[in-house]
């Protein structure tokens, strides 16, 4: 099962990652968009995730994935169970959510030194 502290290492290895502890809830930041977010629970990782795409994402897995709440419909966003992911699949959500929201230029840099397209 993934954790925050999972999530926590990884997230700092990204280029302007920052973390912030908001009304009990950990976050990761990009500036002042988050990317990554977690229930207070912490059985619910929302992230970044196109709006066009989410719909399709969440019928394939609906045991994994869920539609974010009604506040967030407007916003990039899904969530996930994370005891439902692994932590290879949760660096992959992580750093797909982190690469939405940094500009192109360090999104670039960081494919490069990771050797990624």
């Amino acid at each position: 099962m993934v954790t925050v502290d999972d999530v926590r290492q990884f997230a700092r290895t990204l280029p302007r990652s920052t973390e912030h502890l908001i009304r009990d809830r950990v976050k990761f930041r990009v500036g002042q968009i988050v990317y990554v977010a977690f229930s207070r629970d912490e059985t619910l990782m929302g992230f970044g995730f196109p709006k066009e795409e989410r719909a399709a994402l969440v019928a394939a897995e609906p045991d994994k994935f869920l539609m974010p709440g009604e506040p967030d419909l407007r916003f990039n966003w899904v969530e996930v169970r994370v005891g439902a992911i692994d932590v290879a699949e949760m660096r992959e959500l992580v750093l797909e959510a982190w690469r939405m929201c940094v500009p192109k230029k360090v999104r670039l840099e960081q494919q490069r030194q990771a050797g990624t397209p």
